[in-house]
């Protein structure tokens, strides 16, 4: 099948199907006489498995790895492998979006405990100097001067 075959088929654009070529990551891939290329019906499987593999977060160099050749080569210990490690890295990567997510629940509940009738920069320094963060204050223009 041709590029905009595959395009419609899979919803990538050519240009994207092109890259992912020259990434090595599709391959079996011909040219005709004219030079327009030619796909085999198994790139579409190829293709939706590496969309796939992107929203999961996976890199495409990681993606390149365990993608075979062909389907009979697959590697089941590699692939098995690569997808414990991705958990593994989204299971860290939770861990540090929960801690920022309450370092900023704990930096808004900071400002909104602003003291009655402290301005909003005297609240900005206290902020700040409770994280250990030192703000010299503008020196305000003398009357006069």
């Amino acid at each position: 099948m041709k590029i905009g075959e595959l395009a419609q088929r899979t919803g990538l654009t050519a240009s994207t199907i092109r890259f992912y070529e020259s990434k090595g990551l599709l391959n079996a891939v011909s040219r005709q006489a004219n030079g327009y290329r030619e796909y085999p019906l198994e790139a579409v499987a190829v293709l939706n498995i590496i969309s796939s593999a992107q929203q999961t977060g996976f890199t495409l160099d990681e993606i390149k790895q365990v993608i075979p050749e062909d389907f009979s080569t697959w590697r089941h210990d590699a692939l098995i492998a690569a997808l414990t490690k991705k958990i593994t890295d989204i299971e860290a990567m939770e861990v540090r979006l929960a801690q920022s997510k309450a370092q900023l629940r704990a930096l808004m509940q900071m400002i909104d405990a602003k003291p009655e009738g402290m301005a909003c920069e005297d609240n900005a320094v206290r902020v700040l100097d409770s994280f250990g963060i030192p703000v010299s204050k503008k020196a305000k223009p003398r009357k006069g001067a």
